[in-house]
C-alpha cells in the first residue's frame, strides 16, 4: 500500500522539488498540494493522509503551529529554509526536519526513517532497475536542482568539496556534494569507487589492468587501497 503525502509549502518551487523527488519513489503518493495550513485543513477533513511534508514559515499560521492543532495528526517532515526551528519541530515528534534546499539524498534518508518507523519498505527509486534507461537522480548545479539520468554518467570525479559529473555527451557538471556522498547515492545503479578521487560506471567501463579502468574517452586510474575490491567486482561483471 502506498503511503499517501500531503505537501504543504507556500512556495510553488518548493513543491514542485517534493512532487518530482515523491514521483521517483516507490509506495509513496501524493494526494494533495497547499499553499497554506487552511487550505491543508480541508484536504485531512476529505482524505486519508499518512505523511505531511510541512513548510514553516508561511502566510497567516506558522507550520509547527499548525501541526500543534490538530488532534490526531499524521506523521510529519518538516521542509524549511529555516534552521532555528528545528528544536520545535522534533518536540512535535516530526520523522525529520529537512533544511532547504533539500537533495534527493536528504529526501531519501529522512524516507528511509520514515519506513523504520512505520514498519514498510517504500524507499526503492521506482527507477533504480539498473537497466532502466529512465533512472535519475537530482543534484545541485548552481542554484537549481539538475534532472540526470543515470545512464548518462560515465564517471564522477572529486574536486576539492565539489565532484565533476562527466557525461556520456562530453559535458560535465560541478556539483556541491562529496563523492562519498554520490557513492551512497548511486549505489544501487552500478556505480563502483576505484580510487579515492574517482568513482564510474560499471557499464561505460570497456577494458580494465591492474592499474587502470578504461572508458570510451577516459582512463581512471584504480588505487592502491581499492584495487582488490575493483578487480573482485570487475570480475564479476
Amino acid at each position: 500500500m502506498k503511503l499517501r503525502c500531503l505537501l504543504i509549502d507556500d512556495e510553488p518551487p518548493a513543491l514542485k522539488v517534493l512532487a518530482n523527488y515523491i514521483s521517483a519513489i516507490n509506495g509513496l503518493e501524493i494526494v494533495g498540494q497547499c499553499r497554506n495550513a487552511i487550505e491543508a485543513l480541508g484536504i485531512l477533513q476529505q482524505k486519508t493522509v499518512d505523511v505531511i511534508f510541512l513548510d514553516i514559515k508561511m502566510p497567516r499560521i506558522l507550520g509547527t503551529e499548525f501541526l500543534k492543532n490538530l488532534s490526531h495528526p499524521p506523521k510529519v517532515i518538516f521542509v524549511t529554509a529555516y534552521r532555528e526551528y528545528a528544536v520545535d519541530g522534533f518536540e512535535l515528534d516530526a520523522v525529520d526536519y529537512l533544511v532547504k534546499p533539500v537533495s534527493f539524498e536528504r529526501f531519501f534518508k529522512a524516507i528511509t526513517k520514515l519506513n523504520r518507523m512505520i514498519g514498510q519498505d517504500i524507499s526503492t527509486v521506482t527507477t533504480s532497475e539498473t537497466t532502466n534507461s529512465a533512472a535519475f537522480v537530482y543534484l545541485k548545479v548552481d542554484k537549481d536542482m539538475k534532472k540526470i539520468f543515470v545512464n548518462e554518467i560515465d564517471y564522477i570525479e572529486s574536486w576539492k568539496d565539489y565532484v565533476k559529473v562527466f557525461l556520456s555527451d562530453g559535458k560535465h557538471f560541478l556539483v556541491k556534494q562529496s563523492i562519498s556522498a554520490m557513492e551512497n547515492l548511486l549505489s544501487e545503479h552500478k556505480f563502483m569507487r576505484v580510487h579515492r578521487s574517482y568513482m564510474v560506471s560499471l557499464s561505460k567501463i570497456a577494458g580494465y589492468n591492474g592499474l587502470s579502468v578504461q572508458l570510451a574517452q577516459k582512463e581512471i586510474p584504480i588505487g592502491r587501497l581499492y584495487k582488490q575490491t575493483v578487480m573482485e567486482r570487475l570480475q564479476l561483471k
